[in-house]
């Protein structure tokens, strides 16, 4: 499966859709079944301000807990419901329904930054699929 082309990753295993000033962010498919059975998801709350490479929240699996990274500064706008109250989406659909968080960027800059992130080819030569 390769990854989604609208979308920007880092070598963390972050994925981010840019939309206008909004920037959606999740974990990729690769990283869902490096973890296995993502069993919790606990995200930071709306309102709260982050800075590039803090944590925006921790994804809990079987094997372990893994600290979800911003590649942006911004404000938390919205956390996935979704996935909360039914971690498994991550694993599912870590592309679609199982996204995470969605910041308001404090800047241009910003999102020029997660433009200059790998893109999906650059990521998926680095973190091929088993």
């Amino acid at each position: 499966m390769a990854s989604p082309t609208d979308l920007r990753f880092t070598d963390s295993h972050e994925w981010f859709r840019v939309e206008g000033n909004l920037v959606t962010v999740g974990i990729t498919k690769y990283a869902a079944n490096e973890l296995t059975d993502v069993t919790f998801v606990q995200m930071k709350s709306p309102g709260t301000q982050v800075a590039k490479g803090t944590s925006l929240g921790e994804v809990e699996s079987v094997k372990t807990t893994s600290d979800v990274y911003s590649a942006v500064n911004g404000t938390i706008t919205e956390v996935n419901a979704a996935v909360t109250q039914d971690a498994s989406l991550v694993n599912s659909d870590p592309f679609g329904r199982g996204w995470l968080v969605k910041l308001e960027a404090s800047d241009a800059g910003t999102l020029s930054a997660v433009m200059s992130l790998m893109d999906a080819a650059a990521y998926d030569a680095k973190h091929p699929l088993h």
